[in-house]
């Protein structure tokens, strides 16, 4: 067996572990799917409506963002578990046992894609109660939930690296919010980027997560596509997204299983 099938199959152990965490304090999975339902139900009916947008129901409109903004937290779950693994003495467990270093990370973002798939399916059964509907075909919609999950587990080794870096889960908990939160509301998560004023536009076209809101609502048919501002990003967002997940994946992977083996000693 070579080196990858042997850590992919020690990370599916790793990450069986670590879903049998969210069965005995399912609280863990919970407080993930909390933040998504209570931001539609305040933009959804109480900031919404005086948000203007061309051509669509807003609470459809919003539901892409709210997707991409449930995925942006739930991966700062991920440092926050990989802080209290270093901290509890857990990963010291893991490596003294007969496993490949890079299995303990590679369960622990796969496990977390997982939870990050319930919180997506809990969200979108709330937007089907509050008015959300795919008026795309079947496989549009799939594409369009893969992205997400591809996004998700992109950002889970992001949030891998702040977790090794920081190994505080206190430390990790602020430091991810101060990612996410401008991350998520400087993007067309909330609003359409033509309301921003001058430099924000700007900075709210080329964000990642305006990438994958704008994929999302093309995927599900909530959104004129004409209506998107004309930068290659907007015009494109799958490609874009794509571009986004792989740069993501490509620079935290790296650092991620490097900062790992310091945190491991060596």
């Amino acid at each position: 067996m070579n080196a990858f099938a042997l850590a992919f199959g020690e990370g599916t152990v790793v990450a069986k572990r670590n879903l049998r965490m969210i069965l005995r304090v399912p609280e863990l999975l919970l407080n993930a799917a909390v933040a998504p339902a209570m931001m539609t139900l305040l933009f959804g009916f109480i900031i919404g409506g005086a948000i203007d947008v061309a051509g669509v129901p807003y609470r459809e409109y919003l539901l892409g963002g709210i997707f991409v903004q449930a995925v942006l937290f739930g991966a700062v779950n991920t440092g926050t578990a990989i802080a209290g693994d270093l901290r509890n003495g857990i990963v010291d467990r893991l490596m003294s046992m007969p496993i490949s270093r890079s299995a303990v990370l590679v369960g622990r973002t796969t496990s977390d894609v997982v939870n990050s798939a319930v919180v997506i399916t809990v969200t979108a059964l709330l937007g089907l109660v509050v008015g959300w509907r795919v008026h795309s075909s079947f496989p549009d919609a799939v594409l369009g939930f893969a992205l997400l999950l591809a996004f998700a587990y992109a950002l889970s080794w992001l949030m891998a690296v702040v977790g090794l870096a920081s190994r505080a889960p206190e430390v990790v908990s602020s430091t991810g919010f101060t990612i996410a939160i401008p991350l998520g509301f400087l993007s067309n998560a909330y609003v359409p980027i033509q309301s921003m004023p001058g430099v924000l536009q700007t900075i709210a076209e080329w964000n990642p997560v305006s990438a994958i809101v704008q994929a999302l609502r093309v995927q599900f048919g909530n959104v004129d596509p004409s209506t998107a501002p004309d930068v290659w990003p907007m015009q494109h967002p799958v490609a874009a997204s794509l571009l986004w997940i792989g740069v993501l994946l490509a620079l935290s992977i790296p650092l991620a299983i490097s900062q790992f083996r310091k945190a491991a000693g060596g």
